[in-house]
Protein backbone atom coordinates (compact mmCIF):
# COMPACT_ATOMS: atom_id res chain seq x y z
CA UNK A 1 0.00 0.00 0.00
CA UNK A 2 1.02 3.65 -0.56
CA UNK A 3 0.86 6.09 2.21
CA UNK A 4 -1.22 9.40 0.75
CA UNK A 5 0.78 12.75 2.09
CA UNK A 6 -1.35 14.62 3.58
CA UNK A 7 -1.89 17.48 6.10
CA UNK A 8 -4.92 15.99 7.56
CA UNK A 9 -6.02 12.84 9.82
CA UNK A 10 -8.40 11.14 7.20
CA UNK A 11 -11.98 9.69 8.69
CA UNK A 12 -14.30 6.90 8.15
CA UNK A 13 -16.89 9.99 6.40
CA UNK A 14 -13.27 11.30 4.15
CA UNK A 15 -13.22 7.99 2.84
CA UNK A 16 -16.39 7.35 1.59
CA UNK A 17 -16.60 10.84 -0.13
CA UNK A 18 -13.68 10.02 -2.31
CA UNK A 19 -13.97 9.28 -6.06
CA UNK A 20 -13.74 6.36 -8.14
CA UNK A 21 -10.45 6.70 -9.68
CA UNK A 22 -9.32 3.21 -10.10
CA UNK A 23 -7.58 2.61 -7.05
CA UNK A 24 -8.35 0.70 -3.54
CA UNK A 25 -8.38 2.79 -0.25
CA UNK A 26 -7.95 2.32 3.72
CA UNK A 27 -7.55 4.25 6.43
CA UNK A 28 -4.97 3.43 9.28
CA UNK A 29 -4.87 5.37 12.14
CA UNK A 30 -6.21 8.45 10.04
CA UNK A 31 -3.70 7.68 7.29
CA UNK A 32 -4.87 7.47 3.89
CA UNK A 33 -3.42 4.31 2.18
CA UNK A 34 -3.98 3.51 -1.07
CA UNK A 35 -2.78 0.51 -3.87
CA UNK A 36 -4.16 0.22 -7.34
CA UNK A 37 -6.71 -2.47 -7.93
CA UNK A 38 -5.17 -6.37 -8.04
CA UNK A 39 -5.46 -8.22 -10.94
CA UNK A 40 -6.86 -11.48 -12.79
CA UNK A 41 -5.76 -13.97 -10.39
CA UNK A 42 -6.41 -12.21 -7.54
CA UNK A 43 -9.95 -12.14 -9.10
CA UNK A 44 -10.22 -15.79 -9.70
CA UNK A 45 -9.18 -16.93 -5.86
CA UNK A 46 -11.23 -14.04 -4.40
CA UNK A 47 -14.43 -15.51 -6.39
CA UNK A 48 -13.70 -18.65 -5.00
CA UNK A 49 -13.59 -18.23 -1.77
CA UNK A 50 -16.44 -15.85 -1.81
CA UNK A 51 -18.49 -18.65 -3.80
CA UNK A 52 -17.04 -21.54 -0.87
CA UNK A 53 -18.04 -19.69 1.76
CA UNK A 54 -21.06 -17.94 0.75
CA UNK A 55 -22.68 -21.10 -0.04
CA UNK A 56 -21.94 -22.80 3.10
CA UNK A 57 -23.12 -19.52 5.58
CA UNK A 58 -25.91 -19.26 3.22
CA UNK A 59 -27.46 -22.80 3.93
CA UNK A 60 -26.14 -22.92 7.55
CA UNK A 61 -27.60 -19.37 8.27
CA UNK A 62 -24.78 -18.35 9.82
CA UNK A 63 -24.56 -14.72 8.99
CA UNK A 64 -23.55 -12.88 6.16
CA UNK A 65 -20.36 -12.94 3.82
CA UNK A 66 -19.38 -9.96 1.89
CA UNK A 67 -16.45 -9.30 -0.34
CA UNK A 68 -15.68 -6.34 -2.68
CA UNK A 69 -13.46 -4.77 0.01
CA UNK A 70 -15.99 -3.76 1.89
CA UNK A 71 -15.02 -0.91 4.66
CA UNK A 72 -15.20 -2.36 8.47
CA UNK A 73 -14.46 0.40 11.31
CA UNK A 74 -11.73 -1.01 13.40
CA UNK A 75 -11.15 2.08 15.39
CA UNK A 76 -11.81 5.55 16.04
CA UNK A 77 -10.12 8.95 16.62
CA UNK A 78 -7.99 8.18 14.86
CA UNK A 79 -10.39 6.24 12.60
CA UNK A 80 -8.64 2.91 10.78
CA UNK A 81 -10.64 1.29 8.35
CA UNK A 82 -10.17 -1.79 6.37
CA UNK A 83 -11.62 -3.46 3.83
CA UNK A 84 -10.92 -7.39 3.49
CA UNK A 85 -11.00 -8.93 0.49
CA UNK A 86 -13.82 -11.42 1.72
CA UNK A 87 -15.66 -11.23 5.36
CA UNK A 88 -17.86 -13.03 7.73
CA UNK A 89 -19.80 -11.23 9.96
CA UNK A 90 -22.26 -13.51 12.16
CA UNK A 91 -25.18 -13.25 11.96
CA UNK A 92 -25.99 -12.60 15.52
CA UNK A 93 -23.87 -9.19 14.57
CA UNK A 94 -25.09 -8.07 11.50
CA UNK A 95 -28.52 -8.14 12.21
CA UNK A 96 -28.93 -5.45 14.78
CA UNK A 97 -26.74 -3.06 12.35
CA UNK A 98 -28.15 -4.49 8.84
CA UNK A 99 -26.93 -3.35 5.45
CA UNK A 100 -24.94 0.32 6.51
CA UNK A 101 -24.40 2.48 3.60
CA UNK A 102 -21.08 2.84 4.42
CA UNK A 103 -18.08 0.67 6.20
CA UNK A 104 -20.05 -1.32 8.82
CA UNK A 105 -19.22 -0.52 12.29
CA UNK A 106 -17.13 -2.90 13.97
CA UNK A 107 -14.42 -5.59 12.82
CA UNK A 108 -15.66 -8.64 10.58
CA UNK A 109 -15.88 -12.15 12.97
CA UNK A 110 -13.78 -13.32 9.76
CA UNK A 111 -11.12 -11.43 7.76
CA UNK A 112 -9.77 -12.68 4.38
CA UNK A 113 -6.78 -11.25 2.53
CA UNK A 114 -5.62 -12.71 -1.19
CA UNK A 115 -2.24 -11.64 -1.62
CA UNK A 116 -1.14 -9.03 -4.78
CA UNK A 117 1.87 -8.67 -6.04
CA UNK A 118 1.52 -4.86 -5.11
CA UNK A 119 1.17 -6.05 -1.34
CA UNK A 120 4.54 -6.03 1.34
CA UNK A 121 4.82 -8.10 3.84
CA UNK A 122 4.78 -5.47 6.21
CA UNK A 123 1.44 -4.06 4.68
CA UNK A 124 0.16 -7.62 5.29
CA UNK A 125 1.05 -7.88 9.04
CA UNK A 126 -0.23 -4.62 9.81
CA UNK A 127 -3.47 -5.52 8.49
CA UNK A 128 -3.43 -8.80 10.38
CA UNK A 129 -2.82 -6.88 13.49
CA UNK A 130 -5.75 -4.09 12.82
CA UNK A 131 -7.62 -7.07 12.44
CA UNK A 132 -7.15 -9.32 15.81
CA UNK A 133 -6.43 -5.92 17.44
CA UNK A 134 -10.09 -4.95 17.07
CA UNK A 135 -11.65 -8.05 17.12
CA UNK A 136 -12.12 -10.44 14.76
CA UNK A 137 -11.28 -13.57 15.80
CA UNK A 138 -9.96 -15.29 12.30
CA UNK A 139 -7.82 -13.85 9.56
CA UNK A 140 -6.98 -15.77 6.70
CA UNK A 141 -3.98 -14.60 4.24
CA UNK A 142 -4.35 -16.47 0.99
CA UNK A 143 -1.06 -16.62 -1.16
CA UNK A 144 -2.12 -17.18 -4.81
CA UNK A 145 1.30 -17.51 -5.61
CA UNK A 146 2.47 -19.79 -3.20
CA UNK A 147 -0.67 -22.11 -3.20
CA UNK A 148 -1.08 -21.60 0.59
CA UNK A 149 -3.31 -20.19 3.08
CA UNK A 150 -1.60 -18.36 6.59
CA UNK A 151 -4.42 -19.00 9.55
CA UNK A 152 -4.12 -16.23 12.13
CA UNK A 153 -6.41 -16.85 15.32
CA UNK A 154 -6.06 -14.57 17.79
CA UNK A 155 -3.36 -15.15 20.64
CA UNK A 156 -2.19 -17.95 18.64
CA UNK A 157 0.95 -18.51 16.57
CA UNK A 158 0.03 -18.60 12.87
CA UNK A 159 -0.67 -21.69 10.67
CA UNK A 160 0.22 -22.76 7.01
CA UNK A 161 -1.30 -24.73 5.10
CA UNK A 162 0.11 -25.91 1.87
CA UNK A 163 -2.56 -26.83 -1.25
CA UNK A 164 -3.05 -30.51 0.34
CA UNK A 165 -4.09 -29.61 3.41
CA UNK A 166 -7.79 -28.49 4.78
CA UNK A 167 -8.52 -25.10 5.43
CA UNK A 168 -11.59 -24.79 7.96
CA UNK A 169 -13.98 -22.33 9.77
CA UNK A 170 -12.96 -23.47 12.98
CA UNK A 171 -15.11 -21.53 15.83
CA UNK A 172 -15.78 -18.97 13.71
CA UNK A 173 -17.63 -20.43 10.78
CA UNK A 174 -18.25 -23.90 12.55
CA UNK A 175 -18.29 -26.99 9.92
CA UNK A 176 -16.70 -25.30 6.89
CA UNK A 177 -14.06 -26.72 5.53
CA UNK A 178 -12.08 -26.92 2.00
CA UNK A 179 -8.83 -28.35 0.70
CA UNK A 180 -6.37 -25.23 -0.11
CA UNK A 181 -5.88 -26.06 -4.01
CA UNK A 182 -9.62 -26.09 -4.40
CA UNK A 183 -8.96 -22.19 -3.46
CA UNK A 184 -5.72 -21.33 -5.15
CA UNK A 185 -6.82 -23.67 -8.00
CA UNK A 186 -5.90 -21.08 -11.43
Amino acid sequence: MVDLVSERTWTVDDLYALPDDGWSYEIQQGLLLSEPLPGTRHGLVLSAIDWALNEFVREHKLGVVLSGDTGFILARSPDTVRGPDVAFVSRARFEPVGAVPSAFPGPPDLAVEVLSPSDRPGDVHAKVADYLAAGTHLVWIVDPELRRVTVYPPLLSPRVLGPVDTLDGGEVVPGFAIRVEDLVRI
